[in-house]
């Protein structure tokens, strides 16, 4: 038999299937697919749901928090209050008289705009050049490879603090670029020796075969299977952005300004001798604690969701989330049917 002389019934390709699924339904099974189903791994994680709390708590702060809390102002309360002792300053004051609870939350809006500018950048420069570089190989894999070597060679803290001189940015998502320039290089290299095993795998020479075009293959077949990996790695650069910059703003190298929790710390060691009093250890404290609470945020939710990218776990939850509906369904039918007996 030719290839004209087959029916559409012979030919699977072109097999159509019997039921068909109205926009509503498709849009519940989007929903579920790319917000329930996620939605229930983190929350099912005990680290993965207090991470993602934290982070929340954060976001808030920037956003909602510095419409509710009035920006600190010089004199207004006593000077080097302790903690928890005056509700009007549940974090205490400074030697100048400013709330440090105020202070903390407006220093959160620039430093989250530094971390989601450094880490995006770090994130999407490697896995642009680790996946191309690994899946095309030859020339273009040398080419790219020898640009990524040869920024891997510059320390990267001498390189930041020569930048941050010279050009005294202000802007918080052009400090956030700055200090992870090169910091995507060793990130590159770790993704294309990912992609090198993965170019040979059946799925992507089965995709090779049908003519996909090379940015299909990456976006629908490579970069899926490495999502774990690249996850962690921005959770990682958005920790290396927030410590990186705080040091920076505690060293004096970057531009100063009223609200960062570096500069707290550099105004609590320079002038308000933290290190040596008690009174005013709480100065420096504080913005330490918003640190590693922020940090600790970050490592919780990156080893929570190493379970968000595994299938088995998926196809788990949406399992249970057809269970559910279709107990509810029959629960809902029954009360019907014994409605309608009665």
């Amino acid at each position: 038999m030719t290839a004209d002389d087959r029916t559409p019934d012979d030919v699977p390709f072109e097999t159509v299937s019997s039921s068909e699924v109205t926009r509503g339904e498709r849009i519940r099974a989007t929903i579920d697919e790319w917000i329930l189903v996620p939605a229930r791994i983190l929350w099912s994680d005990w680290r993965a749901r207090v991470g993602t709390l934290i982070m929340l708590l954060y976001v808030l702060m920037g956003t909602v928090g510095v419409w509710l809390v009035d920006a600190p102002q010089i004199g207004e309360g006593e000077r080097l209050i302790p903690p928890f002792t005056d509700p009007s300053y549940p974090l205490g004051t400074d030697s100048m008289g400013n709330d440090l609870f105020a202070q903390v939350v407006h220093a959160t809006p620039p430093m989250l705009e530094m971390i989601v500018a450094g880490a995006l950048f770090t994130t999407v420069m490697a896995t642009i050049v680790g996946t191309f570089s690994g899946y095309k190989g030859g020339r273009t894999d040398k080419l790219l490879m020898m640009f990524t070597d040869i920024l891997l060679t510059i320390p990267g803290l001498p390189l930041v603090i020569v930048i941050a001189v010279i050009l005294e940015p202000r802007e918080p998502w052009v400090i956030g670029i700055i200090l992870t320039l090169n910091a995507w290089a060793g990130l590159a290299r770790a993704i294309r020796s990912q992609v090198l095993t993965m170019r040979e795998e059946s799925f992507v020479e089965a995709s090779r075969l049908m003519g996909l075009p090379t940015r299909t293959i990456l976006v629908k077949d490579i970069v899926p299977g490495l999502m774990p990996y690249i996850l962690v790695n921005f959770v990682n650069s958005a920790r290396t952005v927030v410590f990186t910059s705080v040091g920076l703003y505690f060293l004096g190298i970057l531009p100063f300004t009223n609200h960062n929790w570096g500069v707290m710390m550099n105004l609590a060691y320079t002038t308000g001798g933290a290190l040596y009093t008690l009174r005013a250890a709480h100065w420096l404290l504080v913005p330490m604690a918003a640190i590693v609470l922020l940090s600790f945020g970050f490592i919780l939710f990156a080893q929570g969701t190493d379970r968000l990218f595994n299938p088995r776990v998926r196809a788990r939850h949406e399992n249970n989330a057809g269970a559910n509906s279709s107990d509810d369904a029959d629960e809902n039918s029954g009360k019907v049917s014994t409605h309608i007996q009665g």
